[in-house]
């Protein structure tokens, strides 16, 4: 009867014992399974968004609305009645102001002023016959991918002179997808920015 008593600790150290490298034993298994997560800070490519209406004849008509404060449709009604210098060079003399005369027409009673309508020609005014494109500013924003996933997405600057929308890529995942949305104002200085990116379905 003694025996048995005195075998009975060892044999319940024993079995603690081989608990103890079980659990450990998972543990190290468990380690070992799991995955490195990968985080980085990518560039957002932004190319593109300067396309026009066939019919504007490349006059970035969707600006140049916006800045005045007036709809598309009612800028093109007025811009029918002028005869426009070839190449994107403002007219001579007499035909400036005949055309001036046929914009207000239409925009003055929109609360357009000849003043502004100064300022927003001449902001958006350029020679296309150079290959030279209207006044812009690039927009600038960087994603956080995880795993080859977007997980956040910071617009650095929405830039301005966008007529259309973009193509934007990430540097380094070529499968990644992202599309904009545009903005428009009177403001000459983000009239036609990126406002929002998000990640496109």
């Amino acid at each position: 009867m003694h025996r048995r008593i005195a075998i009975l600790p060892a044999l319940i150290g024993v079995a603690v014992a081989l608990a103890a490298c079980s659990t450990t034993s998972l543990a190290a298994n468990g380690a070992s399974s799991a995955t490195t997560t990968v985080t980085e800070t990518r560039t957002v490519l932004v190319t593109g968004g300067h396309v026009t209406v066939r019919r504007d004849d490349g006059r970035p008509v969707v600006l140049i609305a916006a800045a005045l404060g007036v709809p598309t449709t009612v800028f093109r009604t007025a811009f029918s009645g002028v005869t426009p210098a070839i190449g994107g060079a403002e007219p001579a003399g007499a035909q400036v102001q005949l055309n001036k005369a046929a914009l207000l027409r239409v925009l003055a009673p929109y609360g357009v002023t000849n003043e502004r309508l100064d300022e927003v020609s001449n902001f958006y005014r350029y020679m296309g016959a150079d290959g030279a494109t209207w006044r812009q500013a690039a927009a600038r924003a960087t994603v956080t991918v995880r795993d080859g996933r977007v997980a956040s997405v910071r617009l650095r600057s929405g830039g301005a002179g966008y007529s259309s929308l973009p193509t934007l890529r990430v540097a380094g995942y070529p499968q990644l997808r992202l599309s904009a949305k545009l903005a428009y104002g009177t403001n000459l200085a983000t009239n036609g920015r990126i406002a929002q990116i998000s990640v496109a379905g």
